[in-house]
């Protein structure tokens, strides 16, 4: 059966308790009936269709979906004859009880129990940063890694939520087929100072053929201080401040430049809007990167100690002692950003990840895509990488 449609019933009226009968007959007009789907008994109900409870000749009451013994979400319309659940699990069992009455205060109750398919792939997160409960910084994303392949990213992205206690606008982009990034509005960061919460209701989602979600995801960080970090390449200083405020700046020496590969200056350093990484204290820098290695002519390897990465291409804001002599006139580093052993370790300390690190003076401007480098893309083009086309507010 589709649904399961009652035919017998208990009906309470005026005190006295009478017994209905099958639809049709004579004596059911006042006894609402209560359908539920799928029907009772199915054993492979499509978890991305859910429960749909519905009631013709009355109102819906009460409606209950279970799954050993925890109920499941579910909305109720507004004229209160149906009732609807979210996705629910493959290979799961459920129980559903409703009750129904009639304009005349006759009532119904059906009961039903029914499977879900099994899914013969599974679809999981397999990483999300930032991390449990971590403190980030304003400029910071929410990045989903998913253990296979989306087909059905609009299905997908649809159950994917985030909630801020201070409100701002943002969108998800899509990154290939297994990975999904959330990020803020051009030139509006988070809010400093407050909580927010990434889920993603999985469970029953449709993703692809015969792959589903197995289960809900949540994940809890905060955002602490406003951090924004500016740095000249043609002033050769840098400055920090903290909720809008100056706290420390110091001279600076930039990439020299100089090494031209494919008519990308490798030894420039990039200009544009880079976000705080991670940390390494120290870091092992060597020139294998760029295919040349340390032993041979222009080769190098060096062991650099508090150091804040900034892109993927080698940039990081780090500790370089042996050019104090340049910072502040002179750009010598092979890209990065040289600065005072001590303003290094203070910055190291200071940080967050996600804080953002505008650098302007250089012509080599920093990718999209490399690194965290999400916020040069123009805010209608991150958008248009959506599934839905959208963007979300978050409070």
């Amino acid at each position: 059966m589709a649904g399961a449609v009652l035919l017998l019933t208990t009906a309470c009226s005026g005190g006295e308790k009478e017994h209905g009968v099958p639809v049709g007959e004579k004596g059911d007009a006042a006894v609402p009936q209560v359908t539920i789907d799928p029907g009772n008994g199915n054993g492979k109900a499509a978890p991305e269709d859910g429960v749909t409870v519905t009631a013709a000749g009355g109102t819906l009451q009460q409606v209950t979906v279970t799954r050993k013994g925890k109920p499941v979400d579910g909305a109720m319309a507004a004229d209160k004859k149906s009732w609807k659940s979210r996705t629910l699990r493959p290979g799961s069992q459920y129980q559903v009880s409703a009750v129904a009455t009639s304009p005349k205060g006759k009532s119904t109750t059906i009961n039903s129990t029914f499977k879900t398919l099994k899914a013969a792939n599974e679809l999981d997160i397999a990483d999300v940063s930032p991390t449990s409960g971590e403190k980030v910084g304003v400029g910071m994303p929410i990045i989903v890694t998913f253990n296979r392949a989306v087909g059905d990213k609009k299905a997908v992205e649809q159950a994917l939520e985030v909630k801020s206690t201070k409100p701002a606008t943002g969108a998800w982009h899509w990154v290939g087929d297994t990975q999904a990034i959330f990020r803020t509005q051009n030139g509006h960061y988070w809010q400093p100072n407050q909580k927010v919460t990434f889920s993603a209701k999985l469970a029953g989602v449709k993703s692809g053929k015969k792959t589903y979600g197995m289960s809900d995801f949540s994940r809890k960080f905060s955002i602490g201080d406003s951090h924004i970090i500016t740095a000249s390449t043609k002033t050769h200083h840098l400055t920090v401040k903290k909720n809008g405020k100056k706290v420390k700046s110091w001279p600076i020496s930039a990439g020299r430049g100089g090494r031209v590969v494919n008519g990308v200056d490798t030894y420039a350093t990039t200009s544009g809007v880079h976000l705080t990484m991670g940390k390494e204290n120290p870091a092992i820098m060597t020139s294998e990167w760029m295919g040349v290695k340390p032993d041979e002519p222009g080769g190098y390897k060096e062991v650099i100690p508090y150091a804040v990465r900034i892109s993927n291409s080698g940039e990081y804001i780090h500790s370089m002692a042996s050019t104090v002599w340049a910072q502040g006139h002179q750009n010598v580093s092979h890209g990065c950003v040289n600065s005072p052993p001590s303003a290094a370790r203070w910055f190291y300390r200071f940080s967050y990840r996600g804080d953002p690190v505008v650098i302007t003076g250089t012509d080599r401007d920093l990718g999209w895509d490399n690194g965290w480098g999400y916020y040069q893309m123009s805010w209608k083009k991150w958008v248009k990488g959506s599934a839905l086309d959208r963007t979300v507010t978050t409070g």
